[in-house]
């Protein structure tokens, strides 16, 4: 009864927290130029930006299963499939929480225990991380003129950044502070390794670096590989086909695109279920920088995510009721 109050409760939270800063966002919209913008976007873009995200999806399935073979697993590739869309839809109420119930489906469906497939997800977690941090370098790469620009054309911005890097009492702080920490830690080492945060932090690392030597151990980490790559640019391109809808944004290039995918991908995030209003907000601002107004932004914004939303929930529905009808068929065939 507790654990199911506590979920509710986080629920409702997480859910709040989303709404109230998707009002923030579209709260303060021009309500008619909103909808006219929605009214002429060319949906058949929006419809191939689902059938990237679907691909993504079965590739992620493939995926997990490289990850769960070498354990002396064969799972089926469409219960795979269920897995993780059901967990999309168990993220989208409470977050960070789909990993969970993901390995509990799988673990229900093919037998296999829920411990060894968590470590699988870990793993899995490493290296999207890895991939969002190739796609940021990227951006960094190609797009520093751009940021740089903007700087030059916004004095205020300019202004603070070079009274900030000039400030005297600021960098001597910073010193102070950099010394004391040094030496603390070097005071402190062993009473500091036995705080909780410490090995927190030291086990993450650990995770990091086993997720990274199972993969090296793979007999398929090519295939692992393509399929990471694969996701991440199906990602990437659900969001560059939509710029195609709308008149605003269809001339923006693959680049632009890419920085629009990076910043809204951060604020997949935060606990917000699904992204709701962060997601947003991350967009629009981003789409700002390369001249698109904040109405036509929000626009994007709001076709792009509310899209993909109601793919997932329905691709999950489904998934929960095909799971135990499908796996009834391979039971009754193996007889």
């Amino acid at each position: 009864m507790k654990k199911r109050l506590k979920n509710i409760i986080k629920i409702i939270l997480f859910f709040s927290v989303g709404a109230g800063i998707f009002w923030f966002v579209y709260g303060k919209q021009d309500t008619d130029e909103l909808k006219n913008a929605l009214i002429n976007a060319d949906y058949f873009w929006i419809a191939v930006s689902l059938i990237l995200g679907i691909l993504s999806h079965i590739s992620r399935a493939v995926r997990w299963n490289l990850l769960i073979y070498p354990l002396g697993y064969k799972p089926k590739t469409v219960n795979s499939f269920f897995s993780v869309m059901i967990m999309y839809l168990s993220n989208m109420a409470i977050p960070r929480s789909g990993e969970i119930v993901r390995c509990g489906v799988m673990s229900k469906a093919e037998n296999i225990p829920v411990s060894k497939l968590l470590g699988t997800v870990v793993t899995e977690r490493i290296i999207d991380f890895i991939m969002l941090f190739i796609f940021l370098a990227i951006v960094l790469f190609t797009q520093m003129n751009t940021v740089i620009d903007i700087i030059n054309k916004n004095p205020g911005i300019k202004n603070n950044i070079n009274r900030l890097l000039s400030s005297v009492p600021v960098m001597l702080i910073l010193g102070v502070i950099i010394i004391i920490l040094i030496f603390l830690s070097y005071k402190y080492k062993e009473s500091v390794k036995e705080k909780k945060i410490y090995k927190k932090i030291k086990n993450i690392l650990k995770g990091f670096a086993d997720g990274i030597k199972s993969i090296m151990k793979m007999e398929r980490r090519f295939e692992f590989i393509l399929h990471s790559v694969f996701i991440w640019v199906m990602y990437f391109l659900m969001i560059y086909v939509v710029f195609k809808s709308f008149s605003f944004t269809e001339h923006l290039s693959l680049s632009a695109g890419l920085t629009v995918f990076v910043m809204s991908a951060f604020g997949m995030v935060a606990p917000s279920p699904g992204g709701m209003g962060t997601w947003h907000f991350m967009a629009i601002r981003t789409l700002m920088i390369y001249g698109v107004s904040e109405t036509d932004a929000a626009a994007f914004a709001f076709a792009s995510h509310e899209s993909m939303t109601l793919m997932m929930i329905t691709a999950g529905v489904l998934s929960i009721i095909l799971l135990p009808v499908v796996n009834r068929n391979y039971k009754t065939s193996e007889k």
